[in-house]
């Protein structure tokens, strides 16, 4: 029985939980098994050996084709099957995903579990709470695999896209150009491309879709960040007047059901910017392919049935291609195969707490270090509050600092012009308070970062501190991701430890990804 593997245990949450090697691993397996079983070939060393192990299929959220793939991609396995629906399901009694999973745990030897759910960022969640809880008891950690999450990210429908990319570009990663067309806002299968287009070195992206549900600029950054060319064209009609268009067309359905009022009473425009029509047919390039993470909509359809029988058609390919990679994928995390993979592994990013910097304290005072009229003789001052901001930020900062912190005692406040550059800074002076803590440190990093911390001692600097952003935010009250459907808010009550990391000037939620501004992950 197989009891050890290179990937047993792992978490594919998004995307970037295989790195790049690791991607093209699965790739190159899925090639093997898929040309292996057409030719009629024993594939028996992709199946699950270990009898003990069982897969979990939780599908929370409606889903045809995603989980019937791997509902028969485990019967290939021929391993102990168990599926949760809507209707059928603890879930619907108010039970905690962390709670069932745990429960879940405990029925195999080792367990898969493969969720389709309407919050985000479950499984990120779940992977640090599970590995508290099997560490406790001396289990092996399951494997987790994300169905689809929200609007988020579908790991395994990219997955399985990426490969037919690969099969339509002969497998070479030199370069690819793509369109990506349709609800670019909702469209989870979309938002995943960011970083799975990233196995091509050379990767041209043409966003096609009306402002309203255009692709969120959190993934667009992303993209251009990675070195992907991006085009944006409002509607279909002004991409194929522009000329050279992609042999590679993604389109994606209106998902109404996730759009509010003001969207919804736009629909039949909407629809008309990013569905294809026969007309358009002239304009394509010789050996385009259509591809669409299905279902297309009965009624109105992106790509309208007329192409069905075209050779544009690429789309029922794909879709096999989902039962392929998702064999490979519980391979992989089934211990099943791993054991010949060479490649560069995934690698976490290491959050080290290295933002708050010591600096040399020269022994004067500067004259907005007051209370009142008089300098301060012995306390604290926050200088540099906001700087270079418009005044109202700076007072609002200033504000921040004061309540998530709790300096309810008397203090001095106030907005000053710098001496040396005339840019607005805030200042707080606080007397007698001759420490500051590290838990208010780090609160203060990410409320002011770039301000200085001044311990004052019988009027003089004793101490100085420059206040980074730090690299990630977690673990308190005050904070909260602003996404509704994100596991971590806490109407959902899953008991999801808020965690932010930072990317740029900005804090990007652990589990859903939303991105936010420093001031805007406090609830005060």
């Amino acid at each position: 029985m197989t009891r050890e593997g290179r990937f047993r245990g792992r978490t594919i949450a998004v995307v970037n939980d295989l790195s790049r090697d690791e991607q093209l691993y699965l790739y190159r397996k899925t090639r093997e098994l898929k040309e292996g079983l057409k030719r009629g070939e024993n594939m028996d060393h992709f199946r699950i050996s270990d009898r003990g192990t069982g897969a979990y299929l939780i599908f929370v959220e409606p889903s045809t084709r995603t989980r019937e793939s791997f509902l028969n991609a485990v019967k290939f396995h021929g391993i102990k099957t168990n599926v949760f629906d809507t209707a059928n399901s603890s879930f619907t009694k108010s039970e905690s995903y962390a709670d069932t999973l745990k429960m879940l745990s405990g029925y195999s030897d080792y367990s898969i579990f493969i969720l389709r759910t309407r919050l985000e960022g479950v499984c990120s969640w779940l992977e640090s709470s599970l590995q508290t809880y099997a560490d406790t008891l001396g289990l092996p950690m399951p494997g987790l695999i994300n169905a689809g999450d929200g609007k988020h990210e579908h790991p395994t429908q990219e997955f399985l896209d990426e490969y037919t990319f690969l099969e339509k570009n002969g497998f070479s990663t030199d370069a690819i150009h793509i369109a990506l067309v349709g609800d670019l806002y909702h469209g989870r299968t979309v938002h995943s491309k960011a970083e799975g287009l990233k196995i091509f070195r050379d990767v041209t992206v043409d966003l096609v879709a009306p402002e309203a549900i255009a692709l969120p600029p959190y993934y667009e950054e992303k993209m251009r960040k990675s070195g992907f060319k991006v085009n944006i064209y409002p509607d279909i009609e002004s991409y194929l007047a522009a000329g050279r268009t992609a042999k590679i067309w993604y389109f994606t359905r209106l998902q109404l059901e996730r759009m509010g009022e003001d969207v919804l009473d736009q629909a039949e425009k909407l629809r008309n910017a990013v569905t294809f029509r026969r007309e358009n047919m002239q304009a394509l390039r010789p050996g385009t392919k259509f591809y669409h993470p299905l279902p297309r909509h009965k009624e109105y359809p992106t790509i309208p049935t007329f192409l069905d029988r075209t050779e544009l058609n690429g789309w029922e390919e794909q879709a096999v291609n989902g039962y392929y990679t998702r064999i490979v994928e519980l391979s992989m995390l089934g211990g099943a195969i791993g054991e010949d993979f060479d490649g560069e592994p995934c690698v976490r990013p290491d959050y080290r707490d290295d933002f708050i910097e010591e600096i040399k304290a020269f022994r004067t005072l500067k004259p907005e270090y007051k209370i009142g009229t008089r300098p301060v003789q012995n306390g604290t001052v926050i200088d540099h509050i906001g700087k270079g901001e418009d005044i109202e930020a700076i007072w609002d900062q200033i504000n921040k600092v004061r309540k998530i912190l709790g300096l309810n005692m008397v203090s001095s406040h106030g907005v000053y012009k710098s001496h040396k550059d005339g840019k607005f800074k805030g200042v707080l002076s606080i007397p007698d308070l001759m420490s500051f803590n590290e838990v208010w440190m780090k609160k203060l990093s990410a409320i002011a970062p770039e301000c200085t911390l001044n311990i004052i001692d019988d009027h003089m600097v004793k101490a100085k501190y420059r206040i980074h952003m730090p690299p990630r935010v977690y673990d308190f009250e005050e904070i909260r991701c602003s996404n509704p459907d994100c596991i971590s808010n806490p109407a959902h009550h899953e008991n999801a430890v808020t965690e932010f990391y930072r990317s740029g000037r900005k804090f990007i939620c652990k589990y859903c990804h939303r991105s936010h501004s420093y001031d805007e992950i406090w609830t005060i």
